[in-house]
């Protein structure tokens, strides 16, 4: 039987970088380019090339899902998308029903993209909504207006697509409870099955974090942070969307194969710069910038910038450190004598389900998935 191996496939581009952003990703000007169409030129092709790097590497291989991430996707043009698509499926063999996934963004997805991705064989679109408050996208950079997402969002129905899902940021700068309400009715008004929460986080060496360091913006506390993590819960749940993992929501059949393959611990070969993989309990990465990608892969040197090897206890970790998020939770047995004494703790303070406690397993409850990070911690010191 054929192994099992995702793909991530990373477009690097950007019109413009968002203040809260520091994915490796890059404008036509920091690139130093006139514009996208130059600075990306070559990259397919590079692309392609290390999809055969993936084929030497790992052989015959079955393909459950490919995820297109950035950057922006929806920047390049749909055919060259497409290639990408097709070369995967001359060297491996995609699944009849492989989810394949495109990251788009409200301003630059047109209807055109979104109809030729799905005759390509795309099923999934993923929208950067992050908020249907203006002054809330100001904050965070973001250059769409609200009502781009619903254009967007339709736009994609049209084209054919079921599978649909949107993220939303909560807890930036300025954000109040009820623009925050206010955000998450207009994602359940939408036409999606699956949405996405994250709760803003400030890196070091971005425009935000400069800005709140200057005393320009200013973040929320961390109750209130919490308190639209519930809000946002509840809403979804009410509207018909069960939360599989801590800040993903879906409707029977939505969730996102390609990132539960992620948490699982599956296998999957990341394409482009900056990008990571994972097979066979190796870990590697590949060189960040573009340009050097490029180079490496038209002088057919790999990539790889570095690697790491998974010891036992590495992997017990992780399994941890994943499962632990997902709604399906941990067996008991998969954990040690320590760490079930450790849980019992959160048990008593009701951050873990009784009742999946009462059927071995360890699943977080509403207020559990609050302080998961916490427990995290408790549980792999």
């Amino acid at each position: 039987m054929s192994r099992r191996l995702s793909f991530y496939i990373h477009i690097p581009y950007c019109a413009k970088r968002c203040g809260y952003c520091d994915f490796n990703t890059y404008t036509p000007a920091e690139l130093q380019g006139p514009d996208l169409a130059t600075v990306s030129q070559n990259y397919i092709d590079a692309a392609l090339r290390e999809i055969e790097l993936a084929h030497s590497t790992v052989g015959e291989a079955q393909v459950p899902s490919i995820f297109f991430g950035g950057g922006t996707p929806s920047l390049m043009p749909a055919s060259e998308l497409a290639r990408v698509i097709a070369r995967i499926d001359e060297r491996f063999e995609v699944l009849d029903d492989a989810e394949i996934t495109l990251e788009v963004n409200p301003d630059s997805v047109t209807p055109e993209f979104l109809s030729t991705m799905r005759e390509s064989g795309a099923t999934r679109i993923s929208m950067g909504m992050q908020s249907a408050v203006p002054h809330v996208l100001e904050a965070l950079d973001r250059t769409h207006k609200p009502e781009n997402v619903v254009s967007a969002v339709n736009a994609a129905v049209r084209a054919g697509f079921e599978n649909i899902s949107v993220d939303l940021i909560y807890g930036a700068p300025g954000e109040s409870i009820a623009d925050w309400k206010t955000s998450v009715s207009a994602a359940m008004e939408l036409p999606i099955n699956h949405i996405s929460a994250y709760a803003l986080i400030v890196e070091r060496g971005t425009k935000l974090a400069a800005q709140i360091a200057r005393g320009e913006l200013t973040l929320p506390d961390d109750d209130e942070t919490a308190e639209k993590y519930l809000i946002a819960d509840d809403a979804f749940e009410s509207a018909g969307f069960s939360w599989y993992e801590l800040s993903n929501w879906s409707k029977p059949g939505g969730e996102c194969r390609h990132n539960i393959a992620y948490w699982d611990g599956s296998h999957w070969w990341g394409v482009g710069p900056g990008a990571h993989s994972y097979i066979d309990k190796k870990r590697w990465w590949n060189v960040k910038h573009p340009s050097t990608y490029q180079q490496k892969i038209f002088k057919n040197d790999s990539p790889e910038l570095s690697s790491e090897v998974l010891t036992g206890e590495n992997l017990a970790d992780e399994f941890v450190m994943l499962q632990i998020r997902r709604r399906e939770g941990i067996q008991l047995s998969a954990l040690t004598d320590l760490q079930i004494k450790k849980a019992e703790l959160f048990l008593g303070s009701g951050h873990l389900e009784e009742k999946s406690w009462s059927e071995k397993k360890l699943v977080l409850s509403k207020n559990g998935r609050l302080i998961a990070d916490r427990i995290v911690r408790e549980l792999v010191m």
